[in-house]
């Protein structure tokens, strides 16, 4: 199954092969994902790395449900680069 990462639609760089121009041009532009993301999830050090796992996914899947932007996209690791 490909791996696919948060992202803004208006982001032109792709957080697997140009992840810190990517996280340059996010904190840029205003928006923190990574930040974002990490206030949202609920995890623990106690957590397995499955369950922090699922806690992520929850977390991207709330974040993408809500949409305080409107723009916030899954971005689909490209073909090649795992």
């Amino acid at each position: 199954m490909a791996q696919r990462l948060l992202s803004t639609a208006d982001n032109p760089f792709n957080p697997f092969t140009d992840f810190d121009q990517w996280r340059n041009w996010d904190e840029q532009s205003g928006y923190y994902t990574l930040s974002y993301l990490a206030r949202i999830t609920i995890t623990s050090d106690e957590l397995s790395d499955l369950d922090q796992s699922q806690a992520i996914d929850h977390a991207v899947a709330e974040i993408l449900e809500e949409n305080i932007t409107g723009n916030y996209i899954l971005v689909s690791e490209p073909s090649g680069t795992n």
